[in-house]
């Protein structure tokens, strides 16, 4: 039997890694906005850079959620919620990087900010569902919700929606981290296809009362 727990452990490794891609992606777009100039050699450097980095993420938070959802028992809104997040983040950051080619996008929109805090934050909620009702993991989701809510501020003080990208970025990086801390000190466990042990736990746990 293949072991789901190195997977799972592998999945977390991506994800940590498509989020870190996320923050120099990022990164990129503020030197891009900062000098950009449609004639300027430099700036189409960074544009195909900041479309690899963006690229190379995406392919990591896929596999990611493939590997999360093949090994993780249950945890069905996290894994639709975490599948509907990477799409999302795709589309945003695909309008974003050609804001100035499309005339129905605004970067600017405090709306748009608002709505993309709140969904992630709810994403980042459902990740609770891997060992609920433990303190040091709700703490720091509790962390990172509040991280992603701040990112709609950043339009309040007139930053383009890429803040808000930014802080998600952030906030799953610490989380994705956590998460693999957490684990590896075994302060949370995450229950995976094959647990057999596990599985015979809870039902002999479960009819106690």
């Amino acid at each position: 039997m293949e072991d789901m727990h190195k997977k799972l452990n592998f999945g977390l490794n991506l994800g940590l890694a498509g989020n870190i891609m996320f923050i120099i992606f990022s990164a990129v777009c503020y030197f891009y906005y900062l000098i950009f100039n449609p004639e300027s050699s430099f700036v189409k450097f960074l544009e195909i850079t900041a479309y690899i980095i963006e690229f190379a993420g995406f392919a990591s938070l896929i596999l990611s959620d493939i590997l999360i959802s093949k090994t993780a028992r249950m945890r069905n809104w996290l894994k639709i919620g975490f599948s509907v997040y990477i799409v999302t983040e795709a589309i945003m950051m695909t309008l974003e990087l050609n804001s100035y080619r499309i005339d129905f996008y605004k970067p600017y929109s405090l709306l748009l900010a608002i709505l993309h805090s709140i969904f992630s934050a709810t994403v980042c909620f459902s990740f609770l569902t891997l060992d609920p009702d433990k303190k040091p993991f709700e703490v720091i989701t509790i962390i990172c919700i509040g991280i992603m809510l701040g990112g709609m501020m950043g339009n309040v003080i007139g930053i383009r929606i890429y803040f808000s990208i930014l802080t998600n970025a952030i906030s799953f990086t610490l989380l994705f981290a956590s998460i693999k801390y957490m684990l590896k000190r075994e302060i949370i466990e995450i229950d995976c296809y094959g647990d057999r042990a596990r599985v015979a736990e809870y039902k002999s746990t479960f009819f106690e009362e």
